[in-house]
């Protein structure tokens, strides 16, 4: 049975109209493959291999979900360049980012999701795993969405969430301390929102793993290693 963008069954006559994702990224054949797959599980995909022209395209299209090339093409603005100024434009800083890059060390993982990234995946990748991180990205934005509507809030006028000098607007995604506006990635954001929800609670690793990231963020469990 066709599935929608966040994986439930499309048997609804009244569908909505389908997620716009916009893939940056400067190898052919992995393009190709994204736009096929992913327009069969009922995205529409849009596709350029240039960064300065994929910002550009980013706020032309407004679309749901950004999967980013690290790399891309020498001779312009790597990856990270292109996260950077798509989280510092107030018309794409809430857009979320998939990375997508041959770059496998446990640095460049931080390093990309430090710069603003919801998530991170390796090449090569299944399509599968692919579609299921999407999917997850989509889901805790959509739970984000739903917290407008007073969910998981403390009474404060159903829209603030508030600890001590520390205040976030769920209306506006805006965060403050002691009246000072404070600049959050999206993850940070989620994470914040998460902790401020529960306020004086013990988390464990795996309710903070499944209501931000979604899933088993990585799959990486840290094992002590004996040195010699």
């Amino acid at each position: 049975m066709q599935q929608d963008a966040y994986g439930k069954s499309n048997s609804d006559k009244t569908a909505q109209p389908p997620l716009k994702v916009l893939v940056v990224e400067d190898e052919d054949n992995i393009v190709e493959l994204i736009k096929l797959g992913l327009r069969y599980e009922g995205f529409h995909v849009e596709a350029i291999s240039d960064g300065s022209q994929g910002l550009a395209m980013a706020q032309r299209l407004d679309p749901d979900m950004v999967i980013l090339d690290l790399g891309l093409q020498p001779g312009g603005i790597d990856g990270l360049e292109v996260c950077r100024q798509l989280r510092t434009n107030p018309t794409t800083q809430d857009i979320p980012i998939l990375m997508l890059t041959a770059r496998d060390a446990a640095q460049d993982k931080v390093l990309g999701l430090e710069t603003g990234a919801d998530d991170y995946l390796t090449k090569p990748f299944s399509f599968e795993e692919l579609v299921a991180r999407i999917r997850a990205i989509l889901r805790r934005q959509r739970r984000a969405t739903g917290a407008l509507r007073g969910d998981g809030t403390n009474g404060n006028e159903n829209q603030i969430l508030q600890f001590g000098d520390l205040r976030l607007n769920m209306a506006t995604r805006e965060v403050t301390r002691g009246g000072r506006q404070i600049e959050l990635t999206a993850t940070e954001y989620n994470l914040l929102h998460l902790f401020m929800s529960h306020p004086r609670q013990v988390l464990d690793r795996q309710t903070i793993l499944n209501r931000v990231w979604g899933y088993d963020f990585l799959g990486v469990r840290i094992l002590p290693v004996a040195h010699a």
